[in-house]
């Protein structure tokens, strides 16, 4: 199981993504720059991680997802490999066009950093097996642009094809349809907003998010 963190300028949660991959993936994860131009042999999952990439100068992710290093994770994405974008990771993907839609200004426009509970819509994916449908859980948030937003007929499509993976209960940045995070047609990209690898032990608050990597090494060995 090899698991590929990417790093950009102005990451800051990928050290937190690298020990979550470590502690529940597995011990070899490890970072990949942004200017390398492959994945390593055999990558697994590939983990956007949060930050601020290159200063969330022009729009949060739109320079990230021209970085040498995405055409290599869209190959790997084509090829049917795992993909995790976190918060701005989920923005990269929607710049890069892995997820549809788009994340723009909280609507109270200020940086929200605090526990969140998330509703889990759909516990039959690679990502949330080892959750049970409707399950509340408690993930962190730490960001000033989450609020999700897609045209009506984009919505429409998520909602019925079970792509909404995720949805808040207390919505805190004026998502549509209080979309958390979103899963691709095939299952195999997931974009969430909450940070899932700030939720693994006890020391952190709450360990809600291991259900989510569970669920991938499930995937992953399967």
């Amino acid at each position: 199981m090899n698991v590929a963190v990417i790093q950009f300028p102005g990451s800051n949660c990928d050290a937190d993504a690298l020990h979550a991959a470590r502690l529940m993936l597995s011990p070899d994860s490890q970072f990949v720059w942004h200017t390398e131009t492959g994945l390593p042999t055999g990558t697994d999952l590939v983990f956007l991680p949060g930050g601020f990439s290159y200063g969330d100068h022009l729009r949060s992710g739109a320079i990230a997802a021209r970085s040498p290093v995405m055409a290599a994770v869209k190959a790997h994405a084509e090829r049917g490999g795992y993909v995790l974008g976190v918060c701005n990771g989920f923005q990269v993907l929607t710049e890069a066009k892995l997820l549809p839609g788009a994340l723009g200004r909280n609507s109270e426009p200020h940086f929200m950093c605090r526990p969140v509970h998330l509703r889990v819509e759909n516990a039959a994916t690679a990502f949330t097996s080892a959750y049970t449908q409707g399950q509340t859980i408690e993930i962190p948030i730490a960001h000033g642009e989450g609020n999700y937003f897609a045209d009506p007929e984009t919505l429409a499509r998520l909602e019925g094809e079970g792509q909404v993976v995720f949805r808040y209960l207390d919505n805190p940045n004026g998502s549509l349809s209080d979309v958390a995070g979103i899963i691709s047609a095939d299952g195999k990209v997931l974009g969430m907003m909450p940070h899932p690898e700030r939720a693994v032990e006890a020391l952190l608050g709450s360990q809600d998010g291991q259900g989510l990597f569970a669920s991938l090494a499930g995937a992953l060995v399967k």
